[in-house]
């Protein structure tokens, strides 16, 4: 199931067709043409040999006078490493290049650095001349918007600012900026907006936006509703799994020291920084019986 944050990006492209484009121009510095109307399409690119191809979203920028096509927009969102994606955006490019008959880009468009330049790689499709390199719109390239008027005309882009830096110092000032945008948006946006941006903000910024909402905030919107539900429970379930792994990487340890031998720091580091807890249950037993606390890490032993 897409995580809330993933199918909350994707609300702002659908919600806003024409920001896909003022990225691109804006935060991108791309070239785009002029037009009179930004569309979201299908993303149903299934191919006739059944086969999922769906993409995130697809806008096509239109000309009015004959409503023709001057460009369409692949836009995926993008939060954790994929290894498929490097073969079906490709598909997703050429497939609606084909479908509207106009020029394509493929914008990717994420909260995270590090996901950021995994996904800005070029990706060579094997053929002579042609490698796609992405489009990659990352915390660095959204805007940090705090000017009331810039949140009211555009407010899918205060939400995307509260994503990518409500954790920084600048998290109040874009919360209240998105209150003064709030006023003019439908029940329905409104809600699901206030959520994101609450749940984006820094414990700080967070508290003094709720207190200006009058306080004991509540989640609003369905869509909001069951994602942080589904997120208490996985939140419940990750829980116990970190008591876990704590557990078994001190009992580790305890064993090594009940016996007199030396703990490294590299060794100690490594040991409470495991994720896997069979093999802290494989360490356990080879504490029991190593001369000394270096052989624990060793690959060959069981």
């Amino acid at each position: 199931m897409p995580s809330v944050t993933h199918e909350a990006l994707v609300e702002l492209f659908k919600n806003r067709p024409r920001l896909a484009a003022e990225m691109l121009h804006d935060a991108l510095g791309q070239p785009v043409p002029a037009f009179t109307e930004a569309r979201v399409e299908s993303s149903d690119l299934a191919e006739v040999v059944p086969s999922e191809r769906r993409a995130d979203v697809i806008v096509v920028l239109l000309v009015s006078e004959q409503q023709r096509p001057a460009m369409a927009i692949v836009v995926e969102v993008q939060l954790g490493v994929d290894p498929d994606k490097p073969y079906v955006w490709p598909v997703y490019v050429t497939q609606t290049r084909a479908r509207h008959r106009c020029p394509t880009r493929l914008l990717v468009v994420t909260i995270k650095a590090a996901m950021a330049r995994w996904s800005a790689r070029p990706i060579d499709t094997g053929h002579p001349g042609w490698t796609l390199t992405p489009l990659v719109l990352g915390p660095e390239g959204v805007p940090v918007v705090t000017d009331a008027e810039q949140a009211k005309a555009a407010p899918e882009v205060v939400v995307l600012s509260a994503m990518a830096h409500g954790e920084g110092e600048a998290g109040e000032a874009i919360g209240v900026a998105f209150l003064a945008a709030a006023a003019g948006l439908d029940q329905e946006r409104r809600a699901l907006y206030a959520d994101v941006v609450l749940s984006s903000l820094n414990a700080a910024a967070r508290r003094t936006l709720e207190a200006m909402m009058k306080s004991g905030y509540q989640y609003q919107s369905e869509f909001a509703r069951s994602y942080v539900a589904q997120g208490k429970q996985e939140g419940r379930e990750e829980g116990v799994r970190e008591g876990t792994l704590k557990a078994k990487a001190h009992d580790v340890l305890a064993v090594l020291e009940a016996r007199g031998l030396e703990i490294p720091a590299d060794v100690r580091e490594r040991v409470l920084a495991s994720t896997d807890i069979a093999e802290l249950d494989r360490w356990i037993r080879r504490a029991a019986v190593v001369s000394d606390a270096r052989e624990l890490l060793a690959t060959n032993g069981s």
